[in-house]
């Protein structure tokens, strides 16, 4: 049976480890994933980037969202055990009282037969030494008191159960509740994660993603380990749950007898009480204890008057020992002790079972779904990192670039002419001469000038006109407004006065 019994345990140690082949092989798709986002990255366009990108996100959007259903699956799966386990440990506790009970009562009973009774009675003995009659009478009843503690020791000492129940119900709540605890940091830190890989990604942020990635390792890893601690647990709690009474009946027998286990696991009326006869033989000699007092107290007080004293401290005491002869009849009823037991198989063949198959099911979606949500999440943050290159190579002079348009209103950069400015345009223009200026013959400003003075210089229209180019005038920053605005007096009478607004 030792053999079998660690036989069955290595076994279920070999199928929790059988987790670190699967975490093996995650490790290795993370690797290869990035190994080769890393190695093997190709120069792409922006019109093939801007797919990829769409679809990385939503391949990580929607491993996330499997992660945030296999959270709620796990909240379930953690409640539900924790439930089975309290239902489990509040039946062993209970039964632990029952059982103390039975100690106390039986521990008691002998106890007064055994010092007691026997110390009244060895006084009695002195007293009523001159007259045969009441000496019979007190061999009678010392016959009696035997009976009962004969009856009393014959009772299976369940000492032992008593203290057994007591230690694992202890250190399986101990247990409990780190596990319960672990679960439940394991599945607030799936559910951060996912909703930091969205902010991530709304935001840009590398570090963020970055960040995400380390604690996503370390819940993939987490995750793996749950999954055959957990599913080890469900198996070993199964093979329990196929044959209970058998197994109690195998760690029982030292201290209890086939009958008596029987007896109290199944509770059935046709099953005989064990304890009746015992009991039975009890109460009669109580009872016959009682006529035999009474009988002395009636007869013996009159002639010997320091009788009573004894002979009413026995009365008492028999009153007290069948009073307590009556409980532990109550107490060593298999229905009580028969219903902890069911709801104890009921909390962990029901609610323990079904919270450890969720929690399974947990631990598998997240350490199937974090290797794919690691992929995508660093392949984000390598094409955002690309992007970001791709913008440091784009000319900053570049009027059509939106960065350079950015970066114009900068104060710092308020003193850097434009491209079109008039004094980067002097030597190209020099050659052209417009011709003389009159008062009666003035050239109308152009059209585009009228609309920027109509619209009250806007800086959505050109302030100075592009000499020898035929196409539309760009937009204007108000900073190349300021520096038409400032021309010296020079370039006005090199240019004359049709340029000004």
């Amino acid at each position: 049976m030792k053999l079998d019994r660690h036989a069955y345990l290595k076994s279920l140690i070999l199928l929790a480890c059988a987790a670190a082949v699967g975490l093996a092989l995650s490790l290795l798709v993370v690797a290869v994933c990035l190994a080769c986002a890393c190695c093997c990255r190709r120069d792409v366009d922006e019109d093939t980037k801007r797919p990829a990108t769409c679809c990385l996100t939503w391949s990580a959007v929607v491993t996330g969202l499997i992660i945030c259903s296999a959270v709620g699956v796990g909240f379930y799966g953690n409640s539900e055990t924790n439930d089975g386990v309290h239902r489990l440990t509040y039946s062993l506790y209970n039964a632990d009282h029952t059982l103390g009970g039975i100690n106390d009562m039986v521990a008691g009973s002998l106890a007064n037969a055994q010092t007691v009774l026997k110390t009244h009675l060895d006084r009695l003995d002195e007293i009523f030494s001159t007259r045969i009659e009441y000496l019979q009478a007190l061999r009678f009843m010392t016959l009696m008191v035997n009976n009962v503690i004969r009856e009393m020791t014959t009772l299976p000492d369940i000492k032992k159960a008593n203290v057994d129940l007591s230690a694992i119900a202890d250190q399986t709540a101990f247990i409990e509740y780190y596990r319960w605890l672990t679960y439940l940091l394991l599945l607030i830190l799936d559910l951060v994660i996912c909703l930091a890989m969205c902010l991530g990604m709304v935001k840009q942020s590398r570090w963020l993603l970055i960040t995400i990635m380390a604690f996503a390792l370390l819940s993939m890893i987490l995750s793996w380990a749950s999954l055959g601690a957990g599913t080890a647990t469900a198996v070993g709690t199964s093979d329990f749950c196929v044959s209970p009474d058998k197994f109690i009946v195998n760690q029982t027998k030292d201290f209890l007898s086939a009958d008596v286990a029987h007896y109290y696991l199944f509770c059935s009326p046709n099953l005989p009480n064990p304890f009746q006869q015992s009991l039975t033989i009890c109460q009669r000699s109580l009872t016959t204890m009682q006529i035999q007092i009474q009988g002395l107290l009636q007869l013996s007080v009159p002639v010997f008057p320091t009788a009573e004293r004894d002979l009413l401290g026995i009365q008492r005491l028999l009153n007290s020992t069948e009073f307590s002869l009556h409980q532990l009849t109550a107490l060593l009823d298999c229905r009580g002790l028969h219903k902890d037991y069911l709801d104890a198989l009921m909390g962990v063949c029901y609610d323990g079972v079904e919270g450890l198959l969720y929690l399974s099911l947990f631990s598998l979606l997240a350490a199937c779904a974090l290797p794919a949500m690691l992929c995508a999440i660093f392949r984000v943050w390598r094409l955002m990192d690309s992007r970001d290159k791709v913008f440091d190579d784009i000319d900053e002079e570049d009027p059509f670039n939106p960065e350079a348009r950015r970066m114009s209103y900068n104060p710092r950069r308020s003193n850097i002419h434009s491209f079109c400015s008039f004094t980067s345009s002097l030597g190209s223009q020099a050659s052209l001469h417009p011709p003389s200026q009159s008062a009666s013959n003035v050239m109308p400003p152009p059209e585009y000038m009228n609309q920027s003075m109509l619209f009250g210089g806007s800086p959505r229209y050109e302030n100075v006109p592009l000499i020898g180019r035929g196409s539309p005038p760009p937009s204007y920053s108000p900073s190349m407004r300021t520096t038409y605005l400032s021309m010296t007096d020079a370039q006005i009478r090199h240019f004359g006065t049709g340029f000004q607004v």
